[in-house]
C-alpha cells in the first residue's frame, strides 16, 4: 500500500517587517519566527513584534527565539509580544525546556563527532538542528552535512525525525534535496529568503515554500 506523503512544515524566521510577515503567510508558511536576541542582525523588540503579530490573520503560529535568557525575561517578552511558541536557541539544559507553559522548540548544533545526544533526553515538543558553524547560535547561513545527519539519525535516534526541524543554509534551490535526505518534520529558513539580514525577498519566500510543498 502506498504511504501518504507527509507534509513538511515551514517556518520563516527573522521577521522584522509586517509586509514580510504577510507575504510569508500568503505563501502558506506555517510559522513565523521573531528573534529576541539583541546580538542577532534580525533582532526585533518585543513591542515591534507585538505590533506585527496584531496584524496577522488568525491561526498564524508565532515563535519567539531566545538565547540564554532568564525565565523571567522570556515570560515578560511572551506577555508583551503575544508569542505562542518558545524556541530556545542557546545553551539551555534539557530541564529548562520543561514547564514553560507553551510548546518549546529546542535548537541543537549538530557535531558529527558528538552527534545529538542531548536531543534524546530533551522534553521539548520539537528539536531544531542547525550547523552552528563558527560557534554561533544559528543564523550562519551555512548548511550542515545532511547525509551525515541522516546516517546519525538512522544509527542513534530515528524516532527523532517526527519532531525534527531542519535549519542551516537552506535555500529555495537546495531545500527539496535536504528534505529528501533527512526527512524532517519541518524546515526553518531566515537568510535563504533574504535580500539582507531581516529584510525578506517575497519572491524567495514563495519559491522556498513551493519547493517544500509544491
Amino acid at each position: 500500500m502506498e504511504t501518504a506523503k507527509r507534509i513538511v512544515q515551514v517556518k520563516i524566521c527573522g521577521i522584522t517587517r509586517l509586509e514580510d510577515a504577510l507575504a510569508a503567510v500568503d505563501a502558506d508558511a506555517d510559522a513565523l519566527g521573531f528573534v529576541f536576541h539583541p546580538l542577532s542582525p534580525r533582532y526585533i523588540t518585543p513591542a515591534k513584534a507585538a505590533a506585527i503579530i496584531s496584524e496577522l490573520p488568525p491561526f498564524t503560529t508565532t515563535v519567539g527565539v531566545f538565547v540564554n535568557k532568564l525565565r523571567s525575561e522570556i515570560e515578560q517578552i511572551l506577555q508583551t509580544a503575544r508569542i505562542q511558541v518558545i524556541q530556545l536557541q542557546g545553551d539551555e539544559s534539557p530541564e529548562e525546556c520543561a514547564d514553560l507553559g507553551r510548546p518549546v522548540i529546542k535548537a541543537f548544533r549538530f557535531n558529527p563527532d558528538l552527534g545529538l545526544a542531548d536531543a534524546a533526553t530533551c522534553r521539548a515538543q520539537a528539536v531544531l538542528v542547525d550547523s552552528g558553524a563558527g560557534g554561533r547560535y544559528g543564523g550562519t547561513g551555512i548548511a550542515l552535512d545532511w547525509t551525515m545527519l541522516d546516517d546519525h539519525l538512522d544509527r542513534e535516534m530515528d524516532g527523532l525525525r517526527s519532531r525534527l526541524i531542519l535549519a542551516g543554509g537552506l535555500t529555495p534551490e537546495n531545500v527539496a534535496e535536504a528534505i529528501r535526505i533527512v526527512q524532517p518534520r519541518g524546515v526553518d529558513v531566515a537568510g535563504g529568503v533574504e535580500l539582507e539580514p531581516g529584510i525578506k525577498s517575497h519572491k524567495k519566500i514563495r519559491e522556498f515554500i513551493h519547493a517544500v510543498k509544491g
